[in-house]
């Protein structure tokens, strides 16, 4: 067991606050449009691991992958604030249309990435939108796509018609000008378990694959197989902690596991730079290794919040978000009770965190993170 800042180590500071309440409640300050949709409220992160390098850093930018495909990658890295709600996006191109894959949080987002296409590959109308999966960050902005058919799996469709969004934007920098309309535009074409859903693209062909409960019950991969790249949306994250909110990790990782048998070279996570199998096997494996040091902990009577506290993952704890150990562990808790469900308990994750961060405040770190941003 490694010693924190001022000298107390982490199960110290569990036994320190166990059982005994901080009144820190008033440091969770829950989003109330998040919250109502399954949100989970900030928590201080653990410490870094100085025994590992930090992961890299990547640049936002339009790159194309293959004939007439591209992927939208925005920047992010250690201190560059990427975290919750700064996702990735794709384009493939025919002679008379465009398929946009996810459409990203912000106004801001989403007129960017529009800008770069147009400068790529001309003022073709946007005919098709997928949608990977549910979150905000990947369909807040399928309003800018008025003309487009809207595809994702019927579990997207029915969850973005549930999302509690205000009716503007507020100003935030890089983000919104402010006064931008926000409206509910779900899939309007829409695939159902273990389909295939082809589309050609000229001559690319485009399939849509739901290969069961990941990141979320309604999971959307885009392939490409002739060209041997795939668009993953949340189910892959790369050098940026995997978030399971309203996943199921152990069927999560069974995806994973058929992702990697397929032939692939080239990967589009959700969210961090792209890659190749390592890359996302790399994910898999913190996944691995946390739900056995989870599992040990919930069979010797700890709760997810001093779980979760008392985890350290090596190298992982040096990726983006790392305060995801607390919703990740939480999540496997409800697996291993037989609880979980495909939305998040507000309530429990909430008493959760507060057992958190109040170990973390005992073992002297005080700055909380949220493990939402936005609307991912």
């Amino acid at each position: 067991m490694t010693n924190v800042e001022n000298g107390m180590t982490r199960r110290d500071a569990i036994r320190r606050v166990s059982g005994v309440g901080l009144g820190i409640a008033s440091m969770l300050r829950v989003n109330p449009p998040v919250a109502a949709q399954g949100g989970a409220p900030p928590v201080i992160p653990p410490a870094g691991d100085p025994k590992f390098p930090a992961p890299p850093s990547w640049k936002t930018e339009l790159k194309q992958l293959a004939p007439n495909v591209y992927a939208y990658v925005q920047a992010g890295g250690p201190g560059q604030g990427n975290g919750g709600g700064i996702s990735n996006a794709g384009v493939i191109v025919a002679d008379d249309k465009l398929m946009v894959i996810d459409t990203l949080s912000a106004p801001l987002h989403i007129k960017a990435m529009i800008t770069a296409t147009r400068a790529a590959v001309g003022n073709r109308p946007f005919k098709h939108v997928v949608n990977t999966h549910h979150h905000g960050d990947h369909v807040g902005n399928n309003q800018y796509f008025p003309d487009a058919e809207i595809i994702g799996h019927e579990f997207c469709r029915q969850e973005v018609m549930k999302l509690p969004w205000p009716a503007a934007w507020e100003k935030r920098e890089g983000w919104a000008e402010g006064g931008e309309v926000r409206k509910i535009a779900p899939p309007t074409t829409t695939t159902s378990d273990d389909s295939t859903l082809r589309y050609h693209y000229g001559n690319t062909v485009v399939e849509l694959i739901h290969m069961g409960v990941a990141h979320t019950w309604g999971d959307v991969l885009v392939y490409l197989p002739q060209h041997k790249v795939i668009f993953l949306g949340d189910v892959g994250f790369h050098y940026v902690v995997p978030f399971s909110h309203a996943g199921h990790v152990t069927k999560w990782l069974t995806v994973v596991d058929r992702i990697l048998a397929m032939d692939v070279e080239l990967i589009v996570p959700g969210h961090g730079p792209l890659g190749g199998k390592k890359e996302f096997a790399e994910m898999g494996e913190y996944y691995r290794v946390l739900k056995t040091e989870a599992r040990k902990r919930f069979d010797r009577g700890m709760s997810p919040g001093q779980a979760a506290a008392d985890i350290r993952l090596g190298k992982f704890d040096n990726w983006i978000g790392p305060e995801r150990i607390l919703l990740n562990t939480f999540r496997l808790y409800c697996e291993f009770d037989g609880t979980l469900t495909p939305v998040l308990d507000v309530a429990r994750i909430t008493k959760a965190a507060e057992e958190f961060n109040a170990i973390q405040k005992a073992a002297g770190r005080n700055r909380s993170q949220p493990m939402m941003d936005g609307l991912d």
